[in-house]
């Protein structure tokens, strides 16, 4: 596994840590990571209908590379992206 999420509690509007080991990210894998959508094609429905920004800006590509410092809001729910060893 390359990716892990945090062990915070990731209550609504908190910041949830999620740690990767590689350089980047896939927008729809880190939504999947973190448990914030159940499938690749759920993923890309809550992308594409604009419900996700990352750093402020809303993403509508599901390829969309995240890096180590970026924030992603997904419905209320901020993600902040880590690299981990």
């Amino acid at each position: 596994m390359f990716w892990r999420l945090s062990a915070s509690t990731g209550e609504r509007g908190k910041v949830r840590p999620v740690v990767i080991r590689s350089p980047t990210i896939g927008l729809g894998a880190l939504l999947k990571l973190a448990q914030l959508a159940p499938t690749g094609g759920a993923a890309k429905r809550m992308i594409q209908g604009g419900g996700v920004a990352v750093n402020g800006v809303v993403e509508r590509r599901r390829g969309r590379q995240v890096r180590p410092g970026d924030v992603v809001n997904a419905g209320g729910t901020i993600l902040r992206v880590e690299r981990g060893a």
